[in-house]
């Protein structure tokens, strides 16, 4: 794979990344919905991913430097697939009431109590308040996390293939050497 292709593919994600922002941001300030805990979340594994982007797009990097932005891409690009599937969970099942953790608010592991509730979902996750084409909002972000992943897990593949078909030294590789 080329630097081109790669810069180009960051380019694209983080353009991509940046319109989803200001798709979220337009929902929240010019519509009026108040994002839950969980989509607070999603933004911010979506403002990393298109940081990432942005710095791989500029840096230009080669091979190995392809690998760790496209690894960091795939990363933050995981995270979102995996609070907006917890999120799109909370939204089909029915909501039973979580403890409060005001209680344990001078307790020490506090922050994991807060963590915990987050994942697990406060009521007004549950709250279906905006569709498009019958998808929810943590539906659509489940499927734009879903196509990050997929390009970020495609230019991972493709930097693996070449440098097992081309390695970094210079030497013949080991698959080219089977294959002769």
């Amino acid at each position: 794979m080329s630097l081109a292709s790669s810069r180009f593919l960051f380019l694209m994600a983080s353009i991509a990344a940046a319109l989803a922002l200001g798709i979220a941001s337009y929902l929240e300030y010019a519509v009026g919905l108040t994002p839950c805990s969980l989509c607070i979340l999603q933004r911010l594994c979506l403002m990393l991913f298109l940081v990432n982007g942005l710095v791989a797009c500029v840096h230009g990097p080669g091979r190995r430097g392809s690998l760790f932005y496209g690894g960091m891409g795939l990363v933050f690009a995981a995270g979102g697939v995996t609070l907006a599937w917890r999120q799109v969970l909370v939204q089909s099942v029915s909501f039973e009431p979580l403890p409060d953790c005001i209680a344990q608010l001078q307790r020490a592991d506090s922050w994991w109590c807060a963590l915990h509730r987050v994942l697990d979902g406060v009521v007004d996750c549950a709250n279906i308040t905006w569709t498009l084409f019958d998808l929810s909002i943590p539906e659509w972000s489940l499927l734009f996390f879903l196509a990050v992943s997929g390009a970020m897990s495609y230019l991972l593949l493709r930097l693996v293939w070449s440098a097992l078909v081309r390695p970094l030294s210079g030497d013949t590789s080991q698959l080219v050497r089977a294959l002769d």
